[in-house]
């Protein structure tokens, strides 16, 4: 992972997205690039965004600061992107098209009036196939944007026989590691018959513990209940977008769950 890109609207305090964004970033030594559209730049300066130096600084973390726009950190590189556009969605697929990211750190509440997931999660999930962590609105996450500590002890990996759920495992298994996870319990859940359940397994447990669990329950509401049963503080899914024409009208599996979910959803492309 060497490019973390997160859009911003201003107005989240805490801004927790921004913590989990930063957190992630500091974790790989990657580069941040923190992006904000809006049609009136000139109402805006560049210390309208979250200030970087100063989360660090309560973190008790070291930092390096050029006096530039785009600014060098001891362990990361951070650029901040001001961009005209109506459309938050449109303008944050034409900026990945030219300067791809490894992972996209998203909320998934209001922006501008109208509903952010809708409005932009949802088209950057299905057009940019980009790993993408979602991080509800209401959700206390599992980076602290206060002090910047982890609680990252139980993760929830929905799985199928398609798709297959070996980038789902490979990206828990780099994220326990990146992080310095400990003591954390991973729970690979089917939705169906215990005896029908997909025989896979991730490559490398780190340190982790991994369970399998098996539920005889719609597909979405079990997923959402199994969040709630196990204490979740991550689900991670695999996906391949839409599949046919229910997903099309109600969206894919994993829209459904970030809608309902009150944890952080990453969602992982297959392809």
């Amino acid at each position: 992972m060497n490019n973390i890109f997160h859009p911003t609207d201003f107005l989240s305090q805490p801004d927790i997205a921004f913590a989990h964004a930063l957190k992630l970033a500091w974790a790989t030594s990657s580069r941040l690039t923190l992006f904000h559209v809006n049609e009136h730049l000139d109402e805006l300066n560049w210390q309208d965004f979250p200030s970087v130096r100063k989360t660090l600084a309560k973190w008790d973390l070291p930092y390096k600061e050029n006096p530039t726009h785009h600014i060098s950190y001891s362990k990361i590189d951070v650029e901040k992107i001001l961009y005209k556009g109506k459309d938050p969605s449109s303008s944050i697929l034409e900026h990945l098209e030219r300067h791809p990211a490894d992972l996209i750190v998203l909320a998934t509440h209001q922006l501008g009036g109208r509903p952010f997931f809708h409005s932009v999660s949802e088209p950057v999930l299905r057009k940019s196939h980009i790993m993408t962590l979602f991080i509800p609105f209401s959700a206390e996450g599992f980076v602290s944007p206060e002090n910047g500590t982890l609680n990252l002890q139980n993760i929830l990996i929905p799985i199928d026989h398609d798709p297959r759920p070996h980038v789902a495992f490979n990206a828990v298994t780099t994220l326990i590691h990146v992080l310095g996870c400990e003591d954390v319990s991973v729970a690979v859940l089917y939705i169906g018959n215990q005896e029908e359940m997909p025989e896979y397994y991730p490559t490398q447990r780190n340190n982790a513990t991994w369970h399998r669990i098996a539920r005889s329950d719609n597909v979405v509401e079990g997923i959402v209940q199994a969040e709630k049963d196990i204490g979740a503080n991550l689900i991670v899914m695999p996906t391949q977008g839409h599949q046919g024409f229910l997903d099309a009208l109600r969206g894919s599996t994993t829209e459904q769950i970030v809608r309902k979910a009150r944890c952080p959803v990453l969602a992982v492309p297959t392809e």
